[in-house]
């Protein structure tokens, strides 16, 4: 999977975080968070051609940075600032089916100006994370014309910048959100019929990740469904989501091409990076994974997911 040399160049926007999650394994402090961290990393798996647009505090630790330049990921576009680093505190029930956000300290991510460099803007596919849907505007109008446009965002932004949001949508090709988040978004209780609106408002494509079930893949052309791969040890959830759209948007970059069929490959390829980053903390599951891992995980996916078709 990872010969192949047609790739595409991929720009992650998204914040660069440290986290403080309590839950069933105790508390655990200024673990590597935020949507970037998580997404950059798992696509280097996949494609070298991989750039970061996000701002840190200078409390930040280097090694962070430094790490993922090591492994392929220009950072030139991760900008530090005088101040605090963006902070999350939670805390996971027993279960880690909820969570409850404890405090939220934005730090310099507060005042956050995306500034794209040449190389920035001449991105083939650009990965919006979730942050305040008019920063993901300023960036799409500071990108050419990349062929793939991909969006994540949250209640929050559904609620307050409604607007914003849906003309970012507009230049978009492909909406990532929760079951929650799509009927928030379109005030319609049936899944099918919520991706259906949400076609209506811009992307060609609409990915419905439903947490320990999987996610669903709406388009014009068909519904797909990637199931969660059954684990036995599960530490921290946080970066299932973000590992999830690393491995989809990173296939994409190494596949070079974003046909339905390479999209619902890079739906299986981001269910196994999930299922990798939520066995460990922070991004501990995800770090010094061996291609030959990678390649057996997807081969118990490829197991999980095979039928032998009904004749009648």
């Amino acid at each position: 999977m990872h010969t192949r040399s047609a790739h595409r160049s991929l720009l992650v926007i998204g914040s660069v975080a440290l986290d403080d999650i309590d839950g069933p394994f105790g508390l655990h402090k200024d673990l590597l968070g935020g949507s970037a961290s998580f997404i950059a990393r798992v696509a280097s798996h996949f494609t070298k051609n991989v750039s970061v647009v996000a701002v840190i505090g200078d409390d930040f630790p280097r090694k962070h940075v430094d790490e993922l330049t090591a492994l392929g990921v220009d950072t030139s576009g991760i900008e530090t600032k005088p101040g605090e680093t963006f902070h999350w505190v939670g805390k996971y029930a027993d279960d880690l089916a909820t969570r409850e956000t404890l405090d939220t300290r934005l730090g310099v991510f507060a005042t956050f100006q995306p500034k794209l460099g040449q190389a920035h803007r001449d991105a083939e596919i650009v990965m919006l994370g979730n942050i305040d849907p008019v920063l993901q505007l300023d960036v799409l109008n500071q990108t050419k014309k990349p062929a793939l446009v991909a969006v994540d965002t949250m209640n929050l932004w559904i609620d307050i910048k409604r607007p914003d949001l849906l003309k970012v949508l507009e230049r978009s090709h492909l909406l990532m959100v929760n079951d929650e988040e799509a009927r928030l978004l379109t005030k319609q209780p049936s899944l099918r019929r919520a991706a259906s609106e949400i076609l209506k408002m811009g992307p060609t494509s609409v990915i419905i990740k439903r947490g320990d079930a999987g996610a669903m893949l709406f388009y014009e052309g068909g519904v797909f469904a990637a199931p969660a791969l059954p684990l036995s040890d599960v530490k921290d959830p946080t970066g299932a989501g973000d590992s999830f759209a690393g491995g989809l948007m990173g296939y994409l970059a190494y596949a070079g091409d974003l046909a339905p069929t390479t999209i619902r490959t890079a739906m299986m390829v981001g269910s196994v990076m999930g299922s990798f980053a939520v066995e460990q903390f922070s991004v501990d599951g995800i770090r010094d994974l061996s291609p030959a891992r990678i390649q057996q995980r997807f081969e118990h996916m490829n197991e999980l997911t095979h039928y032998e078709r009904v004749k009648l």
